[in-house]
């Protein structure tokens, strides 16, 4: 029997603005160390088969190369079109896996959580591979408090040592509710982790939602290649009414078994979460980035750029990136994706994007935007190269910060260094590239009427792209 880890990299990232937003989900920061939640998901099943990687077309790039940096080979990187939950991702997923292996289990694993004890994981998976081949298993967290955002399940008769049948799953309980359950000692939080046999779940999906099975089942006959990922056909994907594992398949099946998760798990799911899983100081405060506390207590104080200078704070998060403020009472921080929501009703940039975005090549960063200018942060990464491209609105200075470009621009090709620059008129066919070993770093003066990213005109791509 073999376990195929399937590892779920979606997200709106509103429940940690301002540091995530949907360009780039909380699984993708470095929240707890030098790796990220999805690096160190990944690494965290690295004695499995290698991984299956569900993600979205935006970020498959940015989680290529962390997948990369962390050592992790994964089995391939499946691009949804639209999210459709967890659901139709399990049964795509499963789709590629079926015949490969008559014996095999899905893993299915969000890729935004974090483990204290990844060797405890580990032995509760292990436990769960012993259930018997046809049982669906799911995974509980003991709760130590009445958490009202997590779905709760109730436990049944005794399995062995660590699992037990499932009676019932509970959707997300109110405050009295969640309390009689903690209090009753009988329910545990769902963690949203399962263990699947592949035959076993595309038959309980295709009786429970036969359409739902029909069309994952066109959205993999009908995927293609794209460089390193596989994309899911568009049309039959996003015709999928979408639903959770939980309520398409396992309220609904017979044989249902959950193990006890005793790992230190969280899904940082909050700022109140997250400060629970840094360190703090004697005053119960986690201080990141360049802050000045004075008379603070309990609180998360968090400045990534600039300074921040809290006084007489108490169960307060702040946090403070380079185009947005959070300030909210922990109390009421399951509610910071009710603002996100008015922002991006707002159509307010900062609601969706972070001021840095990814590129196959490496990244850019806005450092100031004016009226008839914009001034940006590019770093390119080694072997990599840009489209060779063009603008009809604007012309662009390129001034070298770190290690070495090549640069084409119009028929001629040459090499700039470290404080060296070049100009690129409006009209110009150029290409900036960098065949060294260390990163590129440029800051790049862009003059001009517009800077829509509809004005790159691209004749060749190493990536396929045409546009933005």
């Amino acid at each position: 029997m073999t376990i195929h880890p399937v590892i779920l990299s979606g997200g709106s990232g509103t429940r940690l603005w301002p540091l995530s937003r949907e360009s780039f989900p909380k699984q993708l920061h470095n929240l707890f160390g030098e790796r990220s939640l999805l690096q160190e998901t990944a690494r965290r099943v690295a004695g499995m088969a290698p991984p299956l990687i569900v993600c979205n077309d935006e970020h498959r790039f940015v989680i290529g190369e962390q997948l990369r940096e962390a050592g992790v080979t994964p089995r391939g990187i499946l691009l949804e079109p639209v999210g459709r939950n967890t659901a139709p991702a399990a049964a795509a997923a499963a789709l590629i896996l079926d015949g490969s292996d008559e014996d095999a289990r899905i893993l299915m694993l969000p890729s935004d959580h974090h483990m204290r004890d990844p060797e405890a994981f580990l032995r509760a998976v292990g436990i769960a591979a012993e259930m018997p081949a046809d049982a669906l298993v799911c995974f509980g967290v003991a709760p130590d408090r009445p958490h009202t955002g997590y779905g709760y399940i109730r436990r049944g008769d005794t399995i062995c040592n660590g699992a037990q049948w499932v009676e019932r799953f509970v959707e997300k309980p109110d405050a009295e509710t969640a309390r009689h359950y903690v209090e009753s000692g009988e329910y545990l939080w769902n963690a949203g982790i399962f263990l699947l046999p592949v035959a076993r779940y595309l038959a309980e999906l295709g009786a429970a939602r036969p359409e739902m099975l029909a069309q994952c089942q066109q959205a993999v006959e009908k995927a293609h290649r794209d460089l390193d990922f596989t994309r899911l056909d568009g049309d039959s994907f996003a015709s999928i009414r979408g639903e959770s594992i939980d309520y398409a398949v396992m309220e609904k099946a017979e044989r249902v078994a959950v193990v006890g998760l005793d790992a230190g798990w969280s899904d940082v799911g909050s700022w109140s979460s997250l400060h629970a899983e840094s360190p703090s100081d004697d005053q119960g405060n986690a201080i990141l980035g360049d802050v000045t506390a004075i008379d603070c207590r309990n609180s998360y104080l968090r400045g990534d750029r600039g300074l921040v200078a809290a006084i007489g704070l108490d169960n307060i998060a702040v946090v403070a990136t380079g185009d947005a403020v959070l300030v909210v009472d922990k109390k009421s921080d399951q509610a910071v994706s009710e603002a996100v929501r008015i922002l991006k009703a707002a159509n307010r940039r900062e609601a969706v994007q972070t001021l840095r975005d990814w590129r196959p090549w490496g990244w850019f960063e806005t450092l100031v935007d004016g009226p008839r200018f914009h001034v940006k942060q590019l770093q390119v990464d080694p072997g990599h190269r840009l489209s060779l491209q063009m603008h009809y609105h604007r012309s662009e200075h390129w001034v070298v910060v770190e290690g070495a470009a090549t640069v084409t621009r119009g028929d001629e090709t040459f090499l700039l260094h470290e404080s060296e620059s070049t100009f690129i008129p409006a009209g110009t066919k150029h290409r900036l590239a960098n065949e060294g070993r260390l990163p590129l770093k440029i800051v790049e003066i862009q003059v001009g009427a517009y800077f829509g990213e509809d004005d790159i005109i691209r004749f060749t791509d190493d990536f396929g792209r045409r546009e933005g």
